[in-house]
């Protein structure tokens, strides 16, 4: 098995083809990963070595595109992202492999996502890990209709917005399908309550860089969870915490204390 290119399957869902990988062995204990905005399954967490670390610590790892991302339909119409839609395709995708339950780990806008599936589907959440996003999950994460404005110009160099140009630098690295970011960004930030967050019950572990300047804090959004705790991952920005060693380690802990010790595949 190479876990550097993991073969991708499909599968169908509100009338959306999705791509998805699914690696380890089918009776370890699975892990729902679920990438943030202009991201792909392999960008999010094959290149930062996310699978390789999970599949050596002897779990199943599953990862989806969605909607608007990677190898999954590309819809142009805002309307097919709001975050219950797509926490509905994880959903879809764990019935689909007959998961009965997983633990769901999403970054930024996939953790997003991840409290939408724990809200509408909590039957099937074994647990929740939010990166790269800590209160903005309520508060919201600022002005991002720059970031639709950089995207949908004509070339990087037309863009002015130092957020803008992060982000349609790194659509441009990802050859992305701009139009359909722009049109998923318009409607994917939909906050969760705060009477949302505190029926949250599953395990939750928050983990948010200190140079972040989108996620906001990750403690005051545990303080809120009845069952959450936060970590901070040092001295990185939004855009490096995703891979960073701290946060693995502690993922891993935090999944020792839930499923005790694993038999290393």
């Amino acid at each position: 098995m190479n876990l550097n290119v993991p073969a991708f399957s499909l599968f169908y869902h509100d009338g959306l083809q999705l791509a998805y990988f699914d690696q380890g062995e089918r009776d370890a204990p699975p892990v729902l990963l679920i990438h943030g905005f202009a991201s792909t399954a392999s960008v999010n967490w094959v290149n930062p070595g996310w699978l390789k670390t999970l599949i050596e610590a002897g779990y199943r790892v599953i990862a989806l595109d969605n909607r608007g991302h990677g190898a999954s339909d590309r819809p142009h119409d805002s309307e097919a992202y709001y975050p219950p839609l797509m926490a509905a395709d994880a959903a879809a995708l764990l019935k689909h492999l007959g998961i009965e339950k997983a633990h769901v780990m999403g970054y930024s806008m996939g953790a997003r996502i991840s409290a939408f599936m724990a809200l509408d589907y909590p039957d099937v959440v074994r647990s929740l890990v939010f990166g790269g996003l800590g209160i903005g999950m309520i508060e919201g994460v600022g002005d991002w209709d720059p970031i639709a404005d950089a995207l949908l110009a004509p070339s990087l160099s037309d863009v002015t917005h130092e957020r803008g140009r992060m982000f349609r630098l790194f659509a441009d690295q990802t050859r992305s399908d701009r139009f359909a970011l722009a049109a998923c960004i318009q409607t994917s930030r939909v906050l969760v309550t705060r009477e949302q967050a505190e029926s949250i019950d599953q395990p939750t572990l928050i983990a948010v860089g200190t140079k972040d300047d989108i996620a906001g804090s990750g403690e005051e959004l545990a303080k809120i969870m009845p069952n959450a705790r936060a970590i901070d991952i040092p001295n990185r920005d939004h855009m490096l915490a995703v891979g960073d060693r701290v946060f693995k380690a502690a993922v891993l802990d935090f999944y020792r204390e839930l499923d005790g010790p694993l038999t290393a595949r």
